[in-house]
């Protein structure tokens, strides 16, 4: 899968995580995120380094210091909505996986560069056709979602967060 960004729904400004499928027929995997970790993805993409670490890099922190790293990351499936993802790390010990939230991967994948995957059965079940994805256009709009993203980023104060 290719992350291709982080896009807002318009009329509801809820970020969607756009994932596309690399090879076959290059079905769309679009996820609701929350604002948090759309910024969190976003600002990777960008290739912005914070002067601390944020949570995201202090993970990746964390995992270099344990000397694993991030292998990859998959978009298993769907429940009730609620999509779920899996990390596979890789240490002197060997391999495991760690359940994940599809945007808390991502975020990760987008700062280690690890290679993103979604199960076949995901895809089937609710991977978009690019006919489908028409509206979408995620190579066309790719600068305007990035600037109207920056504006959202820019605006968004600590009460936004508060529930």
């Amino acid at each position: 899968m290719e992350l291709v960004g982080v896009r807002m729904e318009i009329p509801d400004n809820t970020p969607v995580l756009v994932l596309r499928e690399q090879g076959g027929r290059q079905r769309v995997l679009p996820i609701m995120i929350g604002p948090a970790e759309a910024s969190s993805i976003h600002l990777a993409l960008e290739g912005v380094v914070p002067p601390r670490p944020m949570t995201h890099d202090l993970f990746i922190d964390v995992l270099l210091a344990l000397g694993a790293t991030l292998e990859r990351v998959v978009v298993t499936e769907i429940r009730e909505h609620t999509y779920f993802a899996v990390l596979h790390l890789q240490s002197s010990d060997g391999t495991r996986t760690v359940s994940s939230r599809p945007s808390d991967a991502m975020a990760l994948a987008a700062r280690t560069g690890a290679p993103v995957f979604a199960t076949d059965v995901l895809l089937d079940e609710v991977g978009q056709d690019p006919a489908a994805t028409a509206g979408l256009d995620v190579e066309g709009e790719a600068e305007s979602i990035l600037d109207e993203f920056r504006d959202f980023i820019e605006n968004i104060s600590p009460e936004d967060f508060s529930g």
